[in-house]
């Protein structure tokens, strides 16, 4: 392992370290979500999904 390796290592460790008790308390403090939400959600992904379908099936 070369220097460049173990500092990348190192900065994935510590973001795993500073990140995980924020993404934690924002999970216990978010709202909760209604069906609405997800279909606003997936709509989107669903028109996006098909439109790279298309473009797949035009090639």
């Amino acid at each position: 392992m070369d220097w460049m390796e173990i500092v990348s290592a190192l900065a994935l460790v510590m973001f795993i370290i500073i990140l995980l008790p924020a993404t934690r308390d924002m999970m216990r403090n978010s709202s909760k979500s209604t069906s609405a939400d997800w279909m606003s959600f997936v709509i989107p992904v669903v028109v996006v999904f098909l439109f790279i379908m298309l473009l797949v099936k035009l090639v």
